[in-house]
Formats: C-alpha cells, sequence, structure tokens
C-alpha cells in the first residue's frame, strides 16, 4: 500500500519531467543535471515551510480561513509567495555559474524541473494525509495541481532567461516578474479552489480555474516557444552565450 500511494504521488511529476526533458531537442541537459534539479525541487518545498510557518506564526494568514479575504491572503501568503519565492531562490543557486545553463530555453526546463520537483514531495505528503481517498485526491491532483506546478515554473523560466541572457538594462525587471508571475498566476489558481470551501457557487468557481489554468497552459506553451525559436535561430549562427549575468 505505501509504495503504491508513493508511486501514485510521484509519477505525473516524473511523466512530466519526462515531457520537457523530450522538449529540450537542440542541445538536451545533462540528465544527471536534470535530476538534481528536481532534487532541489524538493528541497525547495521544505525550505518554503520557513517562509510561511512564521508568516502565519505572524497573523498574515491563518490555516483555519473561513472568510474571502483570509482564504485570499491563505493563497497568497500561505501558499504563493512562499512557495514561488523558495523555487526561485533554488533556481537561482542550482544556475549560478552552472557552465550547462546556456540557451535560452535551459531556464525553462530547469525551472520545470525545479518546480516539479516541488510538486512531487507536496503530493506525496497531501495523498498520505488523505490515505482514505487517496485515489480520488490523486486524479484530482495529477490533473490539475501538478501541471499547475509546471504552468509557475515554466513562467519562472522563461523570466529568469531573459534576465540572464537579454537586455541587461531589463535585468532586475524581468527577475522582478520571475517572481512576480508565479506569484499572481498561482493566487489566481489556488484563491477560487479554496473558496469553494465557503462558497455555495462551486460550478462557476470551478468553471473559474479551468479557465485559468487554459490561460496558463496557452502562455506556458508560448513562453517555451520563444525561447525554443531564440535558441534555433542561435544554432545556425553562433553557439548561444554563456550565462552573461555574473548571477551574485
Amino acid at each position: 500500500m505505501f509504495f503504491l500511494v508513493l508511486f501514485a504521488a510521484v509519477l505525473p511529476a516524473l511523466a512530466l519531467l519526462y515531457f520537457i526533458y523530450r522538449k529540450d531537442d537542440l542541445r538536451t541537459e545533462p540528465p544527471k543535471q536534470v535530476l538534481t534539479a528536481f532534487s532541489l525541487g524538493m528541497v525547495a518545498a521544505v525550505v518554503s515551510m520557513f517562509i510561511s510557518t512564521p508568516l502565519m506564526v505572524l497573523g498574515v494568514f491563518t490555516e483555519e480561513a473561513t472568510t474571502v479575504g483570509e482564504h485570499f491572503r491563505q493563497a497568497l501568503f500561505g501558499a504563493a509567495l512562499p512557495e514561488e519565492t523558495a523555487k526561485l531562490v533554488v533556481l537561482w543557486l542550482f544556475l549560478r555559474r552552472n557552465p550547462y545553463f546556456d540557451e535560452w530555453v535551459d531556464g525553462i526546463v530547469y525551472a520545470a524541473c525545479i518546480g516539479l520537483g516541488f510538486a512531487a514531495l507536496e503530493n506525496v505528503l497531501y495523498l498520505f494525509n488523505n490515505l482514505d481517498e487517496w485515489v480520488s485526491v490523486g486524479i484530482l491532483r495529477a490533473f490539475l495541481s501538478i501541471p499547475a506546478h509546471f504552468f509557475f515554473a515554466v513562467t519562472m523560466g522563461y523570466f529568469v532567461s531573459r534576465a540572464s541572457f537579454g537586455d541587461i538594462s531589463k535585468f532586475r525587471w524581468n527577475l522582478a516578474l520571475a517572481l512576480l508571475c508565479p506569484v499572481i498566476f498561482h493566487t489566481l489558481f489556488d484563491f477560487p479552489l479554496m473558496l469553494t470551501q465557503i462558497s455555495g457557487a462551486t460550478g462557476g468557481l470551478v468553471f473559474l480555474v479551468l479557465g485559468i489554468y487554459i490561460f496558463m497552459a496557452v502562455k506556458s506553451k508560448r513562453f517555451y516557444l520563444a525561447h525554443h525559436a531564440t535558441d534555433a535561430s542561435m544554432m545556425d549562427q553562433y553557439s548561444p552565450p554563456r550565462n552573461q549575468r555574473d548571477l551574485t
């Protein structure tokens, strides 16, 4: 039973990990680097708790949310902000002076690996905390929550690459967007789901979540294709530059 639940918890994340690994078809990243980033995503999940717990102790949000405002603060300060901050910090440290980070699309690939490692550990905790209904919880999270973490990460990686290889005058702006955009997407995704606990308009909220989900999926595809096209255009001219920014 233990191993079955564990397998079900990590399989969706591993499937998406293989997907993004195969999509990196110009200069595929070393498997060791991919697995290291995935493992660091699990570290990020632990780090996020050291961010969210003090915020809860200070009363910024509460775990026992009952009002719309409390659910919004829980979505933003209890989930989106600490989780995306932890992912970005881990991603930044991993890419800092990493010689394999030499293509625009690499930022997306490595961010996705970290995001999926985070989602895998989070999913393990969710399923083992809901053993009585782990099958239904696992199916729901496999099609919603884990892909959502993937979309958040693609967005983060897109802007990290822009900060690293793009116009140096926009370095700080792109780095800020690498945190701000995933936090916004994460909050908009989690908030309606949390509201279903207190609202009778469950159907409408579910449609809202699906709309946000589809929007993130479309944007993620566009982000990937944009960086992939940039890398492809460089392949015939010269090797993509090594990380132009001193990531310190």
